[in-house]
């Protein structure tokens, strides 16, 4: 199990149906790339059992493990190698952040059981985040 995971910021999402309609429309292939620029200085260590946790407007939704990087010299960028299955966690708020952003174990939301919504909306987490009651 890995000892570091990574956040990003899920840009031009709307909700989680969002990455989940996006995900769908590339296919179902066993793993799927994002394109970064930059590598995270501990990779060597995410692709040992780490995902990433994507922000989503505000909120952490879901993971998906990292299975490599991959570097692609004609384009000078990096291709971020993740499990296609999305894992949906309890709602977890973030502030905005630029990059990647790395996450210990101890402080990533919980995954949520398969069938399970969870009780609390990414909407209910804003508003209490707003609020400053969480």
């Amino acid at each position: 199990m890995s000892e570091i995971h990574i956040m990003k910021l899920a840009v031009g999402a709307e909700s989680l149906e969002d990455i989940l309609r996006w995900e769908q429309e590339r296919g179902f292939a066993e793993v799927s790339y994002i394109h970064t620029r930059h590598r995270p200085t501990r990779w060597e260590e995410l692709i040992n059992g780490g995902s990433l946790y994507w922000v989503i407007k505000g909120v952490i939704l879901c993971r998906r493990e990292i299975v490599s990087f991959d570097y692609v010299k004609a384009d000078d960028h990096w291709l971020v190698g993740l499990r296609s299955k999305n894992v949906l966690t309890e709602a977890q708020p973030r502030r905005p952040f630029q990059g990647w952003r790395y996450l210990k174990p101890a402080d990533a939301p919980k995954d949520l059981p398969t069938g399970d919504h969870g009780e609390m909306t990414p909407e209910l987490a804003r508003a209490l985040k707003e609020a400053g009651v969480w």
